[in-house]
């Protein structure tokens, strides 16, 4: 009986040594791959992405403006793509627009791929939009007139059409109560209704009398006051 117990130990002794040296001979291989697997993993760091210098043009967005074309820069107004030109600015070739401002006599030169800046000219509809907001009845806040008059030019200077409408229906004073409004409220009113009155003029290709006419008309404005010029 002991022989027979000594040759189960024997057994299991040499069973535990063939699974020590599997486990050895996997931890061996998982030792020997290890390194290839952390090699592969170095190609995506970005370092070496950034030793990579494939650009060489500049990026464009989807809206392509042609010459000729009427677009709305916000701090300026309407303006009209004169020239499409081209620039070197080390290995970069940079398209950018000539934009000729007509009523500052402004030339504007804007990077194609900074054209988030520039909108296309408002549609007939958003031109007939704009037409009922200057036919309602205007906001008065009673805030203090800086304040009022910060909104205002932020308003103006947004690039917003309805917005800009906004301001041209809050500012006017029709018939005699013009005598009454400040230098400071007449210049803003007179801003902001220059801008939108080039864009209707562009949108609708229409004379500026006829579109003096159909603004005058929306506000309620009495046909004697002398016209803005």
């Amino acid at each position: 009986m002991p022989k027979k117990k000594a040759k189960k130990n024997k057994k299991k002794s040499s069973l535990k040594k063939v699974a020590t040296k599997k486990s050895k001979t996997k931890t061996e291989k998982k030792i020997e791959t290890g390194p290839l697997r952390i090699a592969k993993s170095n190609k995506n760091r970005p370092e070496d992405k950034i030793e990579i210098k494939k650009i060489k043009k500049q990026a464009t967005e989807k809206k392509i403006y042609d010459i000729k074309d009427f677009v709305v820069y916000p701090k300026h107004g309407v303006g009209k793509i004169v020239s499409i030109e081209k620039a070197s600015i080390g290995q970069i070739d940079i398209h950018f627009y000539k934009i000729f401002i007509e009523k500052e006599k402004l030339t504007l030169t804007v990077p194609i791929n900074q054209q988030t800046n520039l909108r296309p000219i408002s549609t007939v509809n958003q031109i007939n939009k704009c037409v009922s907001i200057l036919k309602t009845k205007p906001k008065i806040k009673r805030t203090m007139w800086s304040r009022r008059a910060q909104e205002y030019d932020q308003k103006i200077n947004s690039g917003k059409i309805y917005e800009l409408a906004e301001v041209v229906k809050d500012l006017n004073k029709n018939t005699d109560i013009i005598a009454d409004q400040s230098y400071s409220e007449r210049q803003l009113f007179e801003k902001a209704y220059e801008r939108l009155k080039s864009e209707f003029e562009a949108a609708l290709k229409t004379t500026p009398e006829e579109v003096q006419k159909k603004m005058d008309k929306a506000l309620g404005r009495n046909q004697n006051i002398t016209d803005i010029e």
